[in-house]
């Protein structure tokens, strides 16, 4: 049975069981309330139920029984954006709250459901419940994603991405104003020593660049420009949390809970903003942008004053 200790992060202190779960595990609500009430959350070794509050600093344990496996599930997301639809590729704008592809223990839509729910066909190989999919964005996270529809798209995007000839532009909010306003964060990423639900600057991780300007700074953040030169899972976050500059609205990596709620934010003001690349079978070279969604514009006005 897979299980998981770990001590709450002060971020999700006084935060539902079920709610705190999903962001920590990365489970849907469901399948954590399911958790819980199957009595395998335990909080300082005494059970807890899905509405409990956890506190700070506690002692989490959580064990669940394997879902079977992913499997593509065809539900339709009407906010999901088609940006742009060949025989090659599709480019959606992905809302929060989507995941990239079904995986164990996420209950929630995904792309590729919302793609099949539409009428997309994807033909390709690789895992099966990963149809397409070349690259990821966080389920909190906004923005563009390409998804290869034919084979010919998948080998030529994938080796794009590897060889690091994509070009993705993120747009965040991060607390405070990064010293120098405009540099480099070069260091390697993995997984986190003692948490295997976060990410983490780690001696033996995996090479990891980001390229970040300030566009704006407000008062208490900063609204950046963020080139990717690697794509490491939750890699914006991580960086700009050990620089000591969190995405705002983002408990898991140490954000101000006060300034999110003074901002409505649910999740972590960080966009996919822009994606650039060589078409995989023309090659001529496509640039797709994205406008904030409704929630991150609102963060903006309110930081604005």
């Amino acid at each position: 049975m897979p299980s998981r200790s770990m001590p709450v992060p002060d971020g999700l202190d006084g935060v539902r069981v079920d709610a705190a779960l999903a962001k920590m595990l990365g489970f849907s609500r469901t399948f954590a309330a399911e958790v819980a009430e199957a009595g395998g959350v335990r909080l300082d070794g005494r059970a807890v139920g899905k509405s409990d509050k956890l506190r700070a600093d506690g002692w989490l344990e959580v064990e669940w029984s394997e879902r079977r496996e992913p499997e593509i599930v065809p539900i339709a997301v009407p906010d999901l954006g088609i940006v742009h639809d060949d025989d090659d590729i599709v480019v959606v704008d992905k809302p929060a709250g989507v995941a990239a592809h079904p995986s164990v223990g996420w209950e929630g839509p995904t792309v590729l459901g919302a793609l099949a729910a539409a009428g997309f066909r994807i033909a390709t190989t690789g895992a099966p419940e990963r149809q397409g999919v070349v690259h990821r964005l966080d389920v909190g996270t906004s923005g563009l994603m390409v998804v290869a529809k034919s084979e010919r798209a998948y080998t030529a995007l994938k080796r794009a991405f590897k060889e690091r000839e994509v070009d993705k532009i993120y747009h965040a909010v991060v607390q405070g104003h990064p010293d120098p306003l405009a540099g480099t964060i070069d260091a390697p990423i993995g997984r986190h020593p003692s948490h295997s639900w976060k990410s983490a600057v780690t001696p033996d991780g995996k090479d990891s660049i980001t390229h970040y300007e300030t566009l704006e700074a407000f008062p208490r953040a900063s609204l950046l420009e963020i080139h990717l030169e690697t794509g490491r899972t939750h890699q914006i976050r991580v960086h700009m949390a050990a620089h000591r500059h969190p995405c705002v609205g983002d408990p898991l990596y140490g954000a101000d809970p006060t300034l999110s709620a003074h901002l409505g934010l649910t999740r972590q003001w960080l966009h996919a903003h822009e994606l650039s690349f060589a078409h995989p079978v023309t090659t001529d070279w496509v640039t797709f942008t994205s406008a904030y969604p409704a929630d991150l514009a609102h963060a903006l006005e309110v930081l604005r004053g």
